[in-house]
């Protein structure tokens, strides 16, 4: 059913009670498997959980490094949850903030026998779900007429990566005139995704000429930086200096896309900042939570740019990658315009680990 409308409902039903708490099933045509966000599970559930024989955590590669569990199935690492254990030693493995509070941990003993393709799956259902990338799983042995009746949701493996893999499109809702501070000819273009209801503005600046190059700028919303003026990072700096610099060439389109915390959401970008009050840069954050350094898809980006008529950008950009994935999705940039920041005490780390770790120029 790869692409239906009814694998889209069930994959986001799916991923509703996975943030609400409750165990679905996925399974393919040999097994299938419970599985719960170990984050948001309530202990009720995870008493059931940890009763059974053979449950796991299963955790990415960059959470298991970080614990020194061994890591047998490429990508993921599934740790075996000793019976009977606590709600509180599954948040010890699983959430970075108890790290320092329960650093004796071990010996976590890491599976190696067995499929692990369904706990991959359900990982990537819990990363589109912005939820930390932890699975607390176990096998289901019963047949789905009884799961249905229990009330859990059940999806299979195809289903499930047919949405995650299939590629987002923009869907354009509403556009209407917004004056801006230093633009006050502007035009805001508000679109959805097809994979959710997530919403992403473009903002037409001026009278763009979509014959020629235009300035652009992908922007991924930052709430603690464009909202409140913070100094961790130079978001909100560089976001007033696009439109500035827009209006000054009398046409621009920014596009702000819904992708905070370079993909994470709000909450683990907020963990991602607790972390770095214990000394932990950007990068080295992400990878304690079980993230990549950067999580973002760009391709939603680019179609946006497609259905507004823009085909060749000059970018407004200090991060190559950002060049790269436009380039791919058929968009042409023909110039890479630096955009400066705002350097201060509290973001001078932030801004190194960009250059450093992250490639940015």
């Amino acid at each position: 059913m790869v692409g239906s409308f009814d694998g889209r409902d069930t994959f986001a039903k799916a991923v509703g009670d996975l943030a609400l708490g409750l165990p679905i099933v996925l399974h393919d045509a040999e097994r299938a498997i419970y599985a719960l966000s170990a984050e948001c599970a309530q202990g009720k559930w995870v008493s059931k959980f940890t009763s059974r024989k053979g449950t796991v955590v299963v955790l990415t590669r960059r959470r298991a490094t970080t614990l020194k569990a061994r890591t047998y199935d490429g990508s993921i690492a599934r740790i075996a949850v000793p019976e009977e254990a606590s709600h509180d030693w599954v948040r010890s493995v699983v959430d970075p903030s108890f790290d320092l509070r329960h650093p004796l941990k071990g010996p976590l003993l890491s599976q190696r026998d067995g499929s692990s393709h369904l706990h991959r799956t359900a990982l990537e259902m819990l990363k589109r779900g912005r939820m930390l990338p932890a699975v607390l799983s176990c096998a289901c042995h019963e047949d789905n007429a009884q799961v249905r009746l229990a009330g859990n949701t059940v999806i299979s493996n195809d289903d499930a990566n047919a949405v995650l893999k299939e590629p987002a499109k923009a869907h354009s809702v509403i556009h209407a005139r917004l004056p801006l501070k230093d633009a006050t000819n502007s035009i805001i273009h508000v679109f959805r995704s097809s994979q959710g209801v997530e919403e992403h503005c473009a903002i037409e600046v001026g009278s763009p000429n979509r014959s020629r190059p235009v300035l652009a700028r992908l922007h991924s919303s930052c709430f603690t930086g464009d909202i409140f003026g913070s100094l961790k990072c130079d978001c909100g700096t560089q976001l007033a200096r696009s439109v500035s610099a827009m209006a000054a060439e009398a046409g621009g389109v920014l596009l702000y896309m819904n992708q905070e915390g370079r993909g994470i959401g709000l909450v683990n970008k907020v963990r991602a900042y607790a972390l770095q009050d214990q000394g932990y840069d950007t990068v080295e954050s992400n990878h304690r939570l079980g993230f990549e350094d950067d999580e973002r898809d760009f391709r939603l980006a680019a179609d946006m740019l497609r259905q507004l008529g823009f085909m060749k950008i000059r970018l407004m950009t200090n991060n190559p990658s950002k060049v790269d994935a436009i380039g791919s999705e058929g968009i042409e940039v023909v110039e890479r315009v630096p955009i400066p920041g705002w350097k201060n005490p509290h973001n001078a780390a932030y801004i190194d680990t960009k250059i450093g770790k992250s490639g940015h120029l």
